[in-house]
């Protein structure tokens, strides 16, 4: 945030600032995402297209870095379910936010140190993201009890805990056609029996 001295107030970022920010995130978001996780900041800043003063004036350490892509990701996670639940079908809104799901499970594996010495510095605390993932579930849940496509009798928490055991199981799965059935049987399973 810039605060302006002369008003004492903090002054908006300049909409080419908010931009570039944005740049460097999903550079570093789709450079994790491809197991990238040691890329230089020259060649972040590069791929972002902005010098790598830009790159330094947002993020200090890479740890800031890591921490803002971090943040970026769940909270896009999180908000593509309401844009899916106003197009679809709870148990589609529930299969495609699961595709959207992954790739934020695979850039986490591809900033696992960094994301690793974040939680351990406080900075990012994991029970934060469950409770998010969580409270996403309970949302798509509950509109697949109203419109009829998903079990009335699940509880969010126990739906996290499957998801959390499908993922850990795909870890080291590079088979997208193996992740796709996976997922697939996990939204069959929250769907109304009979």
């Amino acid at each position: 945030m810039i605060v302006d001295r002369s008003r004492g107030t903090a002054a908006k970022p300049r909409a080419d600032a908010v931009r570039n920010r944005a740049k460097l995130i999903e550079a570093a978001r789709d450079a994790f995402t491809a197991g990238e996780g040691d890329i230089t900041f020259d060649a972040l800043a590069r791929r972002a297209g902005v010098g790598v003063g830009t790159l330094y004036r947002n993020f200090a350490t890479r740890q800031a870095l890591v921490e803002a892509v971090y943040r970026s990701e769940l909270d896009d996670v999180v908000h593509y379910a309401d844009g899916l639940l106003e197009k679809h079908s709870a148990d589609e809104t529930l299969r495609h936010w699961l595709d959207r799901y992954a790739t934020f499970v695979a850039t986490k594996h591809g900033m696992a140190e960094a994301f690793t010495q974040a939680i351990a510095s406080g900075a990012v605390v994991a029970g934060d993201t469950r409770e998010r993932i969580g409270e996403t579930l309970e949302r798509i849940l509950a509109a697949g009890a109203e419109d009829g496509t998903l079990r009335t009798d699940v509880r969010a928490d126990d739906a996290v805990i499957a998801l959390l055991g499908v993922f850990l199981g795909l870890t080291r799965s590079r088979d997208d056609a193996q992740r796709r059935r996976v997922l697939d049987l996990y939204v069959d399973a929250l769907r109304p029996r009979g």
